[in-house]
């Protein structure tokens, strides 16, 4: 196996996310302490187990991605479906292990709970159109209740409940326009997504209902004085681009541009991130 194209299979920069988001609901979540091991931890948790998503992911989308993305690790030949397997099982293992070890029976069964709802979107929920959208974006929100559960803070805090809403709205808005732009393969494997139940402008339009509606959520926390100055500041940075990708997606409701604008919405989501962390401080 390609040593380069395995790494691509997971996709690490979205994985970092996912644990870099557990990071930011253990701060945020504001437990007595949080011990540097408990941290490592959560984050390998989060990261390994959104690398098994992805992997099985790629399994399951092999045929589609023929078409729509010839140049990923196993329709480019670089990486073979046993190759694959093995690479999910492994990290799987070793995000399970993390957790287990996080000494915390409730946080082992939330990484389970993810695994296995990763495994339901790939194997059956993908071809549910807006239903999958609704599970893959969970897996944005999933990751700050469980960095609260796994360090014992206050999972109940409204600042926590407020951020993983907040990313699952944007969550769903980028699932929403990413299919837009995977529309030929989608229809090989009769994928009912809105772009192609009923038709792009819808798609552009609901996914700009959701990024719109995250940045609304986004500014509870400052009209409520739950937030520091930081978080009030910053939060403008992911906001800016978040309507600017709904301007843009209804602007121009096709695929080249809906591509554009999933790529350009994993960015704002990365920023949104460190403006959480802050804001829990």
């Amino acid at each position: 196996m390609d040593l380069r194209a395995g790494v691509a299979l997971i996709r690490p920069v979205n994985c970092a996310m996912i644990g870099f988001a557990v990071v930011v609901g253990e701060f945020v979540s504001k437990p007595p302490s949080i011990p540097v091991l408990q941290t490592v931890l959560g984050f390998l948790t989060g990261f390994l187990v959104c690398a098994y998503s992805m992997a099985v992911n790629d399994v399951y989308d092999v045929e589609v991605d023929r078409i729509n993305r010839p140049d990923r690790p196993i329709p480019s030949g670089k990486v073979s479906v046993q190759d694959a397997n093995r690479v999910s099982v492994i990290v799987l293992a070793g995000g399970v292990a993390a957790s287990v070890a996080s000494l915390n029976p409730v946080a082992v069964v939330i990484a389970m709970s993810y695994a296995f709802l990763s495994w339901l979107y790939d194997s059956w929920a993908k071809r549910k159109g807006i239903f999958g959208n609704l599970i893959v974006a969970s897996s944005l929100a999933i990751p700050f209740i469980y960095g609260g559960v796994v360090s014992g803070g206050s999972v109940g805090g409204s600042l926590l409940l407020i951020m993983a809403a907040t990313s699952f709205s944007s969550g769903v808005g980028r699932e929403v326009v990413k299919a837009m732009a995977d529309t030929p393969g989608d229809e090989k494997r009769g994928v009912a997504s809105v772009a192609r139940s009923s038709g792009m402008r819808a798609a552009s339009a609901v996914g700009a209902g959701f990024f719109l509606l995250a940045v609304a959520s986004s500014w509870i926390p400052v009209v409520f004085g739950l937030a520091n100055g930081y978080y009030a500041y910053g939060v403008a940075v992911p906001d800016v681009v978040f309507v600017y990708l709904a301007w843009s997606i209804v602007r121009k409701a096709d695929p080249p541009n809906a591509y554009r604008v999933k790529r350009v919405a994993l960015a704002g989501m990365l920023s949104g991130l460190v403006v959480f962390i802050g804001g829990g401080l």
